[in-house]
């Protein structure tokens, strides 16, 4: 995916990245396709760009596909990973939807986060390696390292949903419960809930969750809160379902190097604070209320 973003909107487009076998050689033979992202710098908001730029009716953008994050050396930018799963754009799909009911809603975003957490936690998970007896003899295995269990910070209520099959994905995980509202009217955030622990242990990873960055005040606030408990911003990563260039604008300006994975990426937010198409109120839709 290639994506240009100014202050109020961003464009995007996709399309399949074929390499001829000189190419393919050259890639060292890693697949190049398993996640497509966005990269912004703080001082023009541009893209991670390759040598020349991509000429598609006039949009001024530049392609980048990384096959890893293990590829990525962009540690000033704030990388957003739209990953091109076709479960992904069909749990989308499901939540677009107005007539999508409220179980069935709830049930999709939880497969969305699924998803998004297993493409994030690539590359990231901590693992001991060992051998144990199959039943036909000995074999090396490699494991998920049950003493450094992977944070998830779902922020309240509708991060709930998002979180909901977190632990089916990380076989070692600590849950953290974090309440944040926003006035209707200032749009402002205000923390209601808090049971993050005083600090982190000194290696913890964190999954922060939020399904919808819309304006950015919810989710700075939240990166504020795990930053004063000694978290760098290489040991987080933001979990979303639908993100909008405000909110991923405040990130980037604040929060060089942060990685967002997002479902998809929506152009605009309206007056109210709600991102345009998006998913409506995702509280209200996953819980009904």
């Amino acid at each position: 995916m290639a994506c240009s973003i100014s202050s109020n909107a961003v464009r995007c487009y996709t399309e399949t990245l074929r390499l001829t076998p000189r190419q393919q050689q050259q890639c060292g033979r890693v697949k190049p396709t398993p996640s497509s992202f966005v990269s912004f710098n703080s001082s023009n908001q541009t893209l991670g760009a390759s040598p020349s730029p991509v000429p598609r009716r006039s949009i001024p953008v530049r392609a980048k596909v990384a096959a890893s994050e293990g590829s990525i050396t962009e540690s000033n930018r704030m990388l957003v990973f739209v990953p091109p799963h076709p479960l992904i754009k069909h749990w989308i799909s499901v939540l677009r939807n107005d007539q999508t009911p409220s179980p069935i809603f709830r049930s999709a975003i939880a497969e969305l986060g699924r998803l998004l957490m297993y493409e994030a936690s690539r590359e990231w998970l901590p693992t001991v390696v060992g051998e144990i007896m199959s039943p036909m003899g000995a074999a090396s295995v490699e494991f998920i390292d049950p003493r450094e269990p992977i944070a998830v910070v779902p922020i309240l209520r509708a991060g709930l949903a998002l979180a909901e099959h977190a632990s089916t994905v990380l076989p070692a995980n600590k849950i953290y419960h974090l309440g944040i509202s926003r006035d209707e009217e200032t749009l402002l955030p205000s923390v209601y809930l808090n049971k993050l622990p005083d600090e982190f242990p000194e290696n913890s990873r964190v999954f922060l969750v939020d399904p919808m960055l819309a304006t950015g005040g919810t989710i700075v606030a939240a990166m504020d809160l795990l930053k004063e408990r000694g978290l760098s911003v290489q040991q987080i990563k933001v979990i979303c379902a639908v993100a909008a260039p405000p909110a991923l604008s405040k990130l980037n300006e604040k929060y060089p190097g942060l990685h967002v994975y997002t479902g998809i990426i929506d152009p605009q937010v309206n007056e109210k604070g709600f991102i345009i198409p998006g998913l409506g109120d995702a509280g209200d839709r996953s819980f009904g209320t």
